[in-house]
């Protein structure tokens, strides 16, 4: 969307500071409240891209924008949030229960609500997956403006992603409190995945974990993909006698929180346009936290 450049203030990052503050001190001691409502609202631009994490680290010789102008594009959906934009990426937070994309025209998807989003705002560009998240997973996701740029992330994405991490919410109290899982992996006919420790032919699939808390008969683990395999945290914490809360596929017994256990909380990547390092990060949903303290 084009902007006047009449209506953007303009301010440069002389040192480190988080988007939040920095703008409550440029903008003549503006609220908390009211700095963090100016980022919701995507009417501020960290160079040139639209910003809508309030704790987004600035670096010094950055430059913050707010777009004063009436003519903003809004985004409003209960089924995710837009965590950043530019021209060519959309960074998203997706809740539980939505797919990512569907061969059904009719079926409300993450790629149908971005897609509404950008027909909007009257350019020509639609969205484009990068990669999955399970139905029942929440978190962080990766779409490209065009199928140029899908198609560099997609080719490149090993070597691009630097660090995947999602949280689990999982049953019980892990023996050890942290660990690699590694097997390999292979699909059958239902669309159930199977880990084996020997190759039985499948994908190999590596998972490092960390437990960050245990209480009330659950965990909350911290893993680290070092592969990217279809069900692999889920499959994984099963073999570990910890199945994922509310993963009834893979063993799961419980379902206090009435979703699957599963979120991707951070992400980070090498931009394939501009080359820059790209860190997102998400919290842990209330409701792990509410389950993990019995509330």
């Amino acid at each position: 969307m084009r902007r006047n450049v009449s209506s953007l203030l303009t301010f440069k990052v002389a040192q480190e500071a988080l988007l939040i503050e920095f703008l409550m001190e440029k903008m003549h001691g503006i609220s908390r409240n009211r700095a963090k409502a100016l980022i919701s609202n995507r009417v501020v631009l960290v160079n040139n891209a639209i910003t809508t994490h309030p704790l987004t680290e600035l670096k010094a010789g950055q430059v913050v924008q707010v777009d004063r102008s009436k003519r903003k594009m809004a985004f409003h959906s209960n089924e995710l949030d837009i965590v950043y934009e530019d021209p060519y990426l959309l960074i998203i937070d997706k809740h539980p229960g939505l797919l990512s994309m569907s061969n059904n025209s009719r079926q409300q998807t993450v790629q149908t609500v971005l897609n509404r989003y950008l027909e909007k705002g009257g350019g020509r560009n639609t969205s484009h997956l990068v990669h999955r998240l399970d139905r029942d997973t929440s978190g962080l996701m990766v779409y490209a403006k065009d199928v140029q740029t899908q198609q560099s992330l997609v080719r490149g994405w090993q070597e691009l992603v630097t660090d995947r991490r999602y949280i689990a919410l999982v049953e019980g109290e892990l023996e050890n409190p942290r660990g690699v899982v590694k097997s390999w992996l292979t699909e059958d006919k239902r669309f159930v995945t199977h880990s084996s420790p020997v190759d039985n032919g499948g994908k190999f699939a590596v998972t490092h974990y960390n437990v960050l808390a245990s209480s009330n008969g659950y965990s909350l683990v911290e893993c680290e993909l070092e592969t990217g395999r279809k069900n692999q945290i889920r499959v994984h914490m099963a073999d570990l006698g910890h199945p994922v809360v509310g993963d009834h596929k893979y063993g799961s017994d419980n379902d206090p929180i009435r979703r699957l256990g599963l979120h991707a909380y951070m992400l980070c990547f090498t931009h394939p346009v501009t080359g820059k390092h790209m860190r997102f990060e998400t919290p842990v949903p209330v409701l792990f936290e509410k389950c993990l303290n019995g509330k």
